[in-house]
C-alpha cells in the first residue's frame, strides 16, 4: 500500500485539508531545520495568526534531525529507527475536535486501514489523564492501557506556551527477537514500538502555571518509515523497500552483501565474536550511507549548499560522515553521488523536484566528495599516528588539526574514537577553536526578522482577507488610515510629529518587500490628489513590508499629527520605476542563465534595488568571460526586442504547464500571477516595466561565489547603467590623458615594455636555490629557508629549480618584505607530504592562510615575530611526514 497517500486520503475524508510538506529550512528563526509535522502550523497553535478554515489539517512532512537541539546524527546506523531525514504523517485540529475524535480516528486508521491485529496494540496515556483513559476504553481493553509520567507522556513547546498530555500507540513485535531488560511497554527496547503520538494541547503554561486553553487542539505524529517496517514485517527500518534501492547501489559499489550480513546478524550463533563485531560495523556503515544520502539529496534539492557554517555546515558534516563510512567499506573514490541518484529515482515520483534537479544535486555532491577525498587519507594518517600514542584520551590539539587542516568535523573524529572506546580532550580542542575566531562560526545562527515578532492575531482577525494593494495600476491613491501601530505593532490612536510607527491603509499603492525587490518608499499628504501642487508631506513612508498577508508601511510623521480614520493622499517615490526596471531585468537574466548555462539553474536568492540587482543561482563553477559576455548579450537582445509584459492570473497547475518557473519553498495560492517577457515566464507578484525596452542597457558588474555550488551575478540597468557606462568612459578618457596616447591599448603595451626593461635592469643577479642550505633525510632533500626582498616569482623559480634537480625534495620558503610575509612550498616524490596541507599549517602560526596543489602551494602571513616559530614547525611537519608510513 502507499502509506502516505492512504493516510492523507483517510483524513481528507474526515474533513481535513491536505497541506504540502513545508521546506526543511523553516520560516522560523528558532529552528535549524523542520523537525516535526507541527512546525508549519506553529503560528496557529500559538495564537499568532487566526485559525484557518477548515480548522482541520493533515500532512506528510519531511523532517530533519541533524543539528541543534534535536540531533539524531550519531545514533543513525546503530539503532533500528533513528534517521537524519524522515517523513512524519500528522493530523491536526485547531480548536475543533479533541480527544474523543482524535483517539477514534487513530484507532480506525491503525486497525481498519493498516490492518494491525488489535491483540498486538497497546496504548500509553499521561498518569493524570482520566479523560483519555475513558475514551480509549471505548476501543481497547483496560489492561492494554498504561499510565506514565511527564517524562514520557507530557508535551510542551517550551518553558512557556501551549502544552498538554499525550497518548501513544504501540505495536508489540513479539518476544522472539527481543530479550533485553528494556523490552517492556514504556521501556527503551524495540519490542514495543511506538508508532503514533497524539498530543492533546489543552493548557497554556506561563511562569510554571498551567491554565486551561479555551479551545484545546490536537497535534499528532506517525513515523512513516517505522510503520512501513512493521507492515513489511521488518525489524529494522533500513531493511524495508524504502531503502532497498539504496542498499543495492551500495552493494554494487562495495562488492559486499548487505542482506547476507543482516541475515547473519540475526543468527549470531553462526558468528565468532570478532566476525560478529565486523559484521555489525559493515551493516552500520551501509545504513549510515543510505540514511545520509537521503538527507544530502533533499537538502541540496531544497537549496541548502555546502558551507563553513550554519545549515550548510550540517550538510557538509552529513556528507563527510557518509564518505568516512564508505572509506571503512574500502571505497577510495567519490560514491555518495551514485547513491543520491538512487534516492532521486526512488523518491522522485512523489517529490518530483528531485528528478528535475537530479543532475545538479549529483554534481554538487560529487564535487564536495572529491574535495574531502583529497585530504581524508592524510587525515587518517594523522589520526592513526595519534592513536598509537593514545591510551584513553585522544589529543584535543590533533582533533583540531584534523578539523582545521583536513576538514574532519569534530563529531566525525568522535565517532571514530567511540568505535575504539576512547574519549576526546574536548577542553583543549575548544581552546584551539576559541583561538581561531574566524573558524568558530560553525555553530548555527538563527535568521529572522525580529520586527515580525509582534502579536498580529488581533489585526488579522479584524482585517483577514483585506486585499488593499492597488500599486500595479497606480503610484498615487487617495487612502484612509485604518490602523496606526507603534514599533512593537501595538495599536495607537494617533502619531505626533517626528514619531515613528506603522500604518495600515484601506488601499495602498506601496509595494511590500517581496521577491527580492525592496519595499516602496514615498509620502503621505493631507488633502486630495488634485490639491497637492505645493503641498508639504505629512509623513514619509520609509519602508513597506508584508506581515502575514497585510501590507504595513513604516512611517515617520514629519509635521502635525496623524489619527485613525484620516483621509490622505499616498504617493510612491519615482525610484519605484528604477526598481521595476531591475526587477524585469532579473527575469530576463534568469532566462538567459538557463538558456546559456543549462536547465539546472535555479534561483537561490535575489535583491532588487533602484540602482542595482543581485541574483544568486545554483551552478557548480565560476563563469568564464565568454559565458558572461553571452549572458549579457542575450539579456540586452531581449531588451532591444521591446518585449511586452504579459501578466495573467491562473491556477498553479496551469502556470507550471505553461513552463512558469516557481521558487522552491515559496507559498503560492490556488490562483497565481504569471509574468511573461517573450520566452521568460515566471510566477511573480512584483512590479515590472510594461515593455522590456524601458529597462535600457544592462551591464554585468561582477560575478562571484556565495557558497559551494552557488554563484552570484551583480548588474545594473536603467539610470544606473547610464552612470556605469559614463564612469567607464570617463576612466578611459583619463587613462588616455595619463598615457598621452589616444590608442589606449598601445599606450598600455608601451608602458608594460618599459616596466619589463626596468625589472630586467635592476634584477642583475637571479636568485638560485644553490645558495640555500639543505638537509638530507632518507634520500629526501629538505630545504627550509627565510628570504629577504624576494618576489613570489623568484621564490617559485627557486622551487622549480629544486624540483628539477632532485627526485625527492621538499622545499618551503618564507619571504619577508618589510611587514609583509609570503610563503611558497614545493614537494616532489614524497607521498606522505602535500605542499598545500604543509603550507596551510605553517601559515596559521603567521596569522595567515593559503592553498594550492599537492606539489606546489602559496600562502600569506601577517605576524613577522613568529617567522622563526614557523620555520621550526615547517621542519617538524616535514620530518614527521618522512617517518610516517602511508595508508
Amino acid at each position: 500500500m502507499n502509506l502516505r497517500q492512504s493516510y492523507l486520503e483517510f483524513f481528507a475524508k474526515k474533513g481535513h485539508k491536505i497541506y504540502s510538506s513545508i521546506p526543511l529550512v523553516p520560516d522560523d528563526s528558532s529552528l535549524l531545520f523542520t523537525n516535526a509535522g507541527m512546525v508549519g502550523f506553529k503560528d496557529i497553535f500559538t495564537g499568532k495568526i487566526p485559525i484557518p478554515i477548515p480548522p482541520r489539517a493533515t500532512s506528510a512532512q519531511l523532517c530533519m534531525r541533524a543539528g541543534g537541539k534535536h540531533n539524531d546524527l550519531e545514533n543513525v546506523g546503530y539503532t533500528a529507527r533513528h534517521h537524519t531525514l524522515f517523513e512524519m504523517l500528522g493530523n491536526f485540529s485547531f480548536g475543533d475536535y479533541f480527544k474523543r475524535e482524535a483517539i477514534a480516528f487513530s484507532w480506525e486508521f491503525v486497525t481498519e486501514i493498516l490492518g494491525f491485529d488489535k491483540n498486538v496494540l497497546y496504548v500509553t496515556i499521561h498518569e493524570s489523564d482520566d479523560e483519555a483513559y475513558r475514551f480509549w476504553c471505548e476501543h481497547v481493553e483496560p489492561s492494554r492501557i498504561k499510565r506514565m509520567g511527564d517524562k514520557d507522556n507530557f508535551w510542551q513547546m517550551g518553558d512557556s506556551g501551549p502544552c498538554g498530555p499525550c497518548s501513544e500507540i504501540y505495536v508489540d513485535q513479539g518476544e522472539k527477537y527481543f530479550h533485553s531488560s528494556e523490552d517492556y511497554l514504556g521501556g527503551d527496547g524495540d519490542r514495543f514500538l511506538e508508532i503514533w503520538n497524539l498530543v492533546f494541547m489543552q493548557y497554556e503554561q506561563k511562569d510554571g502555571v498551567r491554565t486551561p486553553l479555551p479551545k484545546p487542539s490536537i497535534d499528532t505524529g506517525m513515523g512513516l518509515e517505522r510503520v512501513i517496517a512493521l507492515l513489511e514485517g521488518k525489524l529494522n527500518n533500513f531493511d524495508t523497500s524504502l531503502f532497498a534501492p539504496l542498499m543495492q547501489v551500495i552493494e554494487k559499489l562495495t562488492n559486499l552483501n548487505y542482506y547476507h550480513d543482516d541475515m547473519l546478524l540475526n543468527n549470531t550463533v553462526a558468528l565468532t565474536p570478532s566476525s560478529l563485531d565486523e559484521t555489525k560495523k559493515r551493516i552500520a556503515s551501509f545504513r549510515v550511507i543510505a540514511d545520509h544520502a537521503r538527507a544530502v539529496t533533499f537538502l541540496l534539492a531544497q537549496g541548502v549548499n555546502f558551507d563553513k557554517e550554519g545549515r550548510g555546515y550540517v550538510l557538509r558534516r552529513i556528507l563527510r560522515r557518509a564518505i568516512r563510512h564508505g572509506y571503512l567499506l574500502g571505497l577510495r573514490e567519490a560514491f555518495v553521488y551514485e547513491v543520491v541518484n538512487a534516492v532521486c529515482e526512488s523518491m522522485g515520483q512523489h517529490y518530483t523536484y528531485l528528478l528535475e534537479r537530479k543532475d545538479f544535486i549529483k554534481e554538487q555532491c560529487k564535487t564536495e566528495e572529491v574535495r574531502f577525498l583529497e585530504t581524508i587519507e592524510s587525515g587518517m594518517e594523522l589520526f592513526n599516528a595519534e592513536l598509537q600514542k593514545t591510551q584513553k584520551i585522544f589529543s584535543g590539539e590533533v582533533a583540531f588539526r584534523l578539523y582545521d587542516t583536513f576538514g574532519f568535523p569534530l563529531d566525525l573524529t568522535q565517532d571514530m574514537l567511540k568505535e575504539r572506546n576512547l574519549t576526546l580532550d574536548t577542553q583543549t580542542f575548544n581552546l584551539h577553536m576559541d583561538a581561531q575566531k574566524s573558524r568558530s562560526k560553525a555553530s548555527w545562527k538563527g535568521s529572522g526578522d525580529d520586527s515580525k515578532q509582534g502579536d498580529f492575531k488581533w489585526l488579522l482577525n479584524k482585517y483577514s482577507g483585506l486585499e488593499n494593494f492597488v500599486g500595479y495600476e497606480h503610484t498615487e491613491s487617495e487612502v484612509e488610515v485604518l490602523e496606526i501601530l507603534d514599533s512593537h505593532f501595538k495599536p495607537l490612536d494617533s502619531l505626533q510629529a517626528h514619531e515613528l510607527g506603522y500604518v495600515l491603509l484601506d488601499k495602498t499603492p506601496f509595494y511590500p518587500q517581496s521577491g527580492g525587490a525592496i519595499g516602496d518608499q514615498g509620502e503621505l499628504h493631507k488633502g486630495k490628489l488634485h490639491q497637492l501642487k505645493d503641498s508639504k508631506p505629512l509623513a514619509q513612508i520609509k519602508d513597506t513590508q508584508k506581515y502575514f498577508g497585510l501590507n504595513l508601511s513604516r512611517i515617520e510623521l514629519l509635521q502635525g499629527n496623524l489619527k485613525v480614520g484620516d483621509k490622505l493622499s499616498a504617493l510612491v517615490w519615482k525610484e519605484r520605476q528604477e526598481i521595476a526596471k531591475h526587477h524585469s531585468a532579473t527575469h530576463l537574466l534568469h532566462f538567459a542563465l538557463r538558456k546559456i548555462l543549462g536547465e539546472h539553474i535555479t534561483q537561490a536568492g535575489s535583491l532588487v534595488e533602484p540602482n542595482r540587482l543581485r541574483f544568486d543561482f545554483s551552478h557548480p563553477k565560476p563563469l568564464s568571460e565568454q559565458e558572461l559576455e553571452n549572458i549579457q548579450e542575450l539579456v540586452n537582445r531581449q531588451i532591444c526586442a521591446n518585449l511586452p509584459q504579459i501578466c495573467e492570473s491562473m491556477s498553479i497547475t496551469q502556470a507550471k504547464s505553461k513552463g512558469a518557473m516557481a521558487l522552491f519553498g515559496e507559498k503560492y495560492g490556488e490562483v497565481v500571477r504569471v509574468v511573461s517577457f517573450g520566452d521568460s515566464v515566471e510566477l511573480c507578484g512584483g512590479i515590472h516595466v510594461e515593455h522590456s525596452a524601458e529597462i535600457g542597457s544592462f551591464y554585468i558588474t561582477k560575478e562571484s561565489g556565495v557558497s559551494s555550488g552557488v554563484r552570484r551575478i551583480e548588474a545594473v540597468c536603467g539610470k544606473a547603467a547610464y552612470l556605469y557606462g559614463k564612469s567607464a568612459l570617463d576612466t578611459i578618457r583619463l587613462a588616455k590623458q595619463s598615457l598621452k596616447s589616444q590608442d589606449l591599448l598601445q599606450g598600455i603595451q608601451k608602458l608594460k615594455t618599459q616596466i619589463e626593461q626596468i625589472k630586467s635592469h635592476t634584477n642583475k643577479s637571479k636568485a638560485s636555490v644553490k645558495t640555500l642550505g639543505f638537509q638530507e633525510i632518507q634520500g629526501i632533500k629538505l630545504i627550509i629557508a627565510k628570504l629577504e626582498d624576494t618576489s613570489n616569482a623568484q621564490a617559485k623559480s627557486m622551487i622549480d629549480e629544486a624540483k628539477n634537480q632532485n627526485q625527492k625534495v621538499a622545499i618551503l620558503l618564507i619571504a619577508q618584505s618589510q611587514d609583509k610575509i609570503s610563503l611558497s612550498a614545493g614537494v616532489r616524490g614524497i607521498e606522505s607530504l602535500k605542499a598545500n596541507i604543509w603550507i596551510k599549517e605553517v601559515a596559521q602560526i603567521l596569522g595567515g592562510s593559503g592553498g594550492g596543489r599537492g606539489d606546489f602551494a602559496t600562502a600569506g602571513g601577517k605576524d613577522i615575530t613568529k617567522i622563526d616559530s614557523a620555520l621550526k614547525l615547517a621542519r617538524e611537519i616535514a620530518l614527521d611526514a618522512f617517518s610516517t608510513k602511508t595508508l
